[in-house]
């Protein structure tokens, strides 16, 4: 996934669970569950899912050893399955 992540789902233009369109500038998300781009409002309703907590800590723990980076590292794939990001970040 780390090699071409950034090239698949960066700048993609529906959000990957209920289909909204993404222009450049609207703000995105990677899912701890999928890994797929989703809108904010997506965001909002994995985070209230009961095993969210437990699913967040794997993807950390996942993604750290898949792309061996930090987690704060602002270019990297673990940071933005927590921190938004529009098109115009990369």
């Amino acid at each position: 996934m780390k090699d071409n992540w950034q090239e698949r789902i960066s700048c993609t233009i529906e959000c990957s669970k209920c289909a909204t369109k993404l222009n450049p500038e609207d703000k995105r998300i990677l899912s701890v569950y999928d890994h797929q781009a989703i809108c904010l409002n997506c965001k909002k309703e994995e985070e209230h899912r009961s095993d969210y907590e437990q699913q967040s800590k794997s993807t950390i723990g996942g993604c750290m050893a898949e792309t061996e980076l930090l987690y704060g590292d602002p270019e990297g794939y673990c940071y933005y399955h927590f921190y938004p990001y529009t098109c115009n970040d990369k």
